[in-house]
């Protein structure tokens, strides 16, 4: 009975841990992109955990520096996993997280951050998080979530042995949880644009299972000077995508609004993903990718901006996700 409250809880809390009674086949995970003021650095702390298909777990902290690109991965007991049972927040060992403060002490990388100024997904009626009402769906694979588009970061970390102020940085945290990633995604994120107001780009197309079948589901948020723009499936608007050598063109677009995006991949480091539960995956992400931004309403051109430090995998069956044409 305990467990159940606590998922039920959890699905009206997407930011919270979902895997009370979970023994086999599942794994969830937590992603914190920081960036510090001067751009120098760029870092993607991702903590989870993992349940095989035997019920064998264990616990993790991924980290890849997005400016070296390279990552590492640390393995932790799993009773060393202890999420809270009313709001998000984990302590796994010495190491602390949650939606306004992050805690690390790794071999090559210990933190003490607090963030600021977050900017959650909006909670709607029916719709608790970024999914919609994919959220109420219990049979799917994988489910995503998005803690806070965009924060200020607060503190120091020391990294490879150096101290680096990380005040006025910007941070970003989303999640994962399940069974396993879909076998297609292309998936973009960046906060940092030459803009006079903050600005905060996330989309994410993927192949979804769906009754012995599968189709083709994308979320998309542009936040832009304090408004979250919807794109997605649930949301009834349409979509193009296509990719030729390193460059990834996506676009969406509803009855008012239109966002074109056209990316350039950039080197990366491999992190590990999962497969039923099984961290035994590997996608390569970088964090230097850029993107030229369009946002228009109607057919007027509201803005315009190169984003970069961006976030970006391209991973699976590609071909997949692929559309001239205007789809649903």
């Amino acid at each position: 009975m305990k467990n159940t409250r606590l998922r039920w809880r959890a699905l009206w809390q997407p930011d919270m841990y979902h895997g009370w009674g979970k023994e086999t086949s599942y794994f969830e995970g937590w992603y914190f992109k920081i960036v510090d003021a001067t751009e120098g650095y760029a870092l993607a702390i991702i903590p989870g955990i993992s349940r095989d298909e035997e019920g064998k777990s264990h616990a993790f902290i991924q980290v890849l520096d997005g400016k070296k690109c390279t990552a590492s991965y640390h393995e932790f007991p799993a009773e060393q996993f202890q999420p809270a049972e009313t709001h998000f927040a984990l302590k796994l060992g010495e190491n602390e997280f949650s939606a306004t403060h992050l805690k690390l002490r790794l071999p090559d990388l210990e933190a003490d951050l607090t963030f600021q100024n977050q900017q959650p997904w909006p909670k709607m009626l029916g719709a608790p998080g970024i999914m919609g009402w994919f959220s109420f769906m219990p049979f799917m694979e994988c489910y995503h979530g998005v803690v806070s588009l965009h924060h200020r970061i607060e503190g120091k970390l020391r990294l490879y042995g150096e101290v680096v102020n990380f005040t006025d940085g910007i941070g970003y945290i989303e999640k994962d949880w399940g069974e396993s990633f879909p076998s297609a995604w292309i998936w973009m994120q960046t906060n940092h644009f030459d803009s006079d107001v903050p600005v905060s780009l996330m989309a994410s197309v993927a192949n979804i299972p769906w009754l012995g079948t599968s189709f083709v589901g994308y979320i998309v948020g542009f936040w832009i000077d304090g408004k979250l723009y919807r794109f997605a499936t649930y949301t009834g608007a349409k979509m193009q995508a296509s990719i030729e050598d390193k460059t990834v063109k996506v676009s969406f677009k509803d009855r008012t609004h239109r966002l074109e995006i056209v990316a350039q991949q950039a080197g990366g480091g491999d992190l590990v993903s999962p497969i039923s539960g099984t961290m035994t995956g590997k996608v390569n992400e970088s964090m230097q990718a850029t993107a030229n931004v369009k946002f228009y309403k109607k057919d007027k051109l509201i803005f315009e901006g190169n984003g970069r430090n961006m976030g970006m995998e391209v991973a699976g069956e590609i071909e997949k996700l692929l559309t001239d044409k205007w789809r649903r």
